[in-house]
């Protein structure tokens, strides 16, 4: 089972009693996002927090975890906006997506509890999702329970396949949702945009149904 760690939660949510949106994000660091992929992925993950931190509302509502996939690793487990300190990524090894996949699912389900326990209103979770790749492990498991968590309204699912990533594998993966594919390396246009979408969704009431803004088509295409 993952490791729900990071947050002293009985202090935190008595500062801060705001409903939360939890944010996974699962990123591919395998072998081949050597080079300019990794390096403009760790630009934009700091771009993602600079965007947030401006929102007021982000700043307490957002809570984000990171895991890696090349090897499997939880990087940071769920942290305030302010307390997000960007990692540095290197690519490394293969790429374990079925794995990174359900220990993404079992944080967002820790999370929620723990919501639960404190009395804590949230919005639906996000499960977001980079690769430039196909898994090299299997994703029966993942798949199955990342149907059901859609299915059961759990999570939003949001596939974002780059360069030479197996879309077909993503489609099966996001079953009815849209699945991605990022224009080029325009990590830092892609976060801003989700900083956005995910600062859009903490402004709203928590179980209200909201319409995103569409990115960019020269950033993100939706794969038919």
């Amino acid at each position: 089972m993952a490791q729900d760690y990071g947050l002293p939660d009985v202090e935190l949510f008595e500062d801060n009693p705001d409903p939360r949106v939890a944010c996974v994000l699962l990123l591919d660091n395998s072998y081949s996002m050597s080079g300019a992929p990794i390096d403009a992925l760790n630009t934009g993950l700091y771009e993602f927090k600079q965007a947030l931190l401006a929102d007021s509302l982000a700043r307490k509502r957002v809570e984000l975890a990171l895991v890696t996939f090349g090897p499997v690793e939880i990087v940071t487990g769920f942290t305030t906006v302010d307390e997000f300190d960007p990692p540095h990524l290197k690519a490394r090894e293969m790429t374990p997506m079925g794995k990174a996949i359900t220990v993404g699912l079992d944080l967002l389900e820790r999370r929620k509890q723990v919501y639960r326990d404190h009395g804590i209103q949230y919005y639906r979770p996000w499960l977001f999702l980079l690769t430039d790749g196909a898994p090299t492990d299997p994703i029966d498991d993942a798949l199955r329970q990342l149907h059901e968590a859609q299915d059961q309204k759990k999570c939003t699912f949001f596939p974002v396949g780059v360069g030479e990533a197996d879309m077909s594998v993503l489609k099966k993966l996001a079953g009815s949702a849209p699945v991605w594919k990022l224009q080029g390396l325009q990590f830092r246009e892609l976060f801003r945009w989700l900083s956005s979408s995910v600062s859009q969704v903490a402004k709203s009431q928590p179980g209200t149904q909201i319409s995103l803004v569409k990115p960019s088509d020269n950033v993100l295409r939706i794969e038919v």
